[in-house]
């Protein structure tokens, strides 16, 4: 058993149990507040919650963000079996993790997605769950990219046919003809910018509103419909 599939705390390199902290407040606003939309995993999404983008488009969907920057699989793994998802009834999810796995392989990173996955399904039946697929790294092509596609062609083919799990590809438009990828898109070649936040994000927030439709309608139904 691959160490990305198994729960563990992230170690506190700097010792000041900041991480801890985050994870104790993430756990007492799922008691304070009722999330149509949550969105969790590491620097991806918790960088996005920061941008006018997020601002304009998701705020008003009532999403809670529960990304931290260095968490990897296990960690994010860790986190929702111990309280994120308690107390909470959101009609979606947006996880995005494998990003810091980066000593692992291509197949233990996607079996720790796939078993973030199965553990939403188990603490949240109907929730509907979308999967980013990873994103490029780095300026110039790299042995991190490679991966990072493998993983996303796995998730792919194992995802085929679970019921309300959708991954949606959100690099279009990143890698240029010359194959980098320019600052104005990701200003550290990982984590996005304004710019590109709108080009990775669209998707997604086009289907969370398709979504959240779709939830509304089925809620406005009367017995004779």
């Amino acid at each position: 058993m691959s160490a990305t599939t198994l729960p563990a705390i992230c170690k506190d390199l700097d010792g000041d149990d900041r991480w801890l902290s985050i994870h104790k407040r993430f756990v007492a606003e799922c008691k304070e507040k009722d999330p149509d939309v949550m969105f969790i995993g590491d620097c991806i999404l918790e960088s996005l919650q920061f941008t006018d983008y997020w601002n304009q488009h998701f705020v008003p969907m009532h999403c809670l963000n529960f990304s931290i920057r260095t968490d990897r699989t296990q960690n994010i793994l860790w986190r929702l079996q111990n309280g994120e998802l308690d107390n909470v009834r959101p009609k979606a999810i947006v996880l995005h993790a494998g990003t810091n796995n980066i000593g692992d392989s291509s197949e233990e990173v996607t079996e720790g997605i796939l078993e973030l996955v199965r553990t939403i399904r188990q603490k949240l039946p109907d929730v509907y769950i979308i999967l980013p697929t990873l994103l490029p790294r780095g300026q110039q092509p790299n042995e991190l990219r490679d991966k990072n596609d493998q993983v996303n062609r796995l998730l792919r083919e194992r995802c085929i046919g679970i019921n309300k799990v959708q991954i949606v590809t959100v690099d279009s438009g990143l890698i240029q003809s010359d194959g980098t990828i320019s600052h104005h898109d990701m200003f550290d070649y990982l984590n996005l910018t304004n710019v590109g936040c709108k080009k990775v994000f669209e998707p997604v927030c086009d289907l969370l509103h398709q979504i959240l439709t779709e939830n509304e309608r089925e809620r406005d139904l009367t017995p004779s419909e």
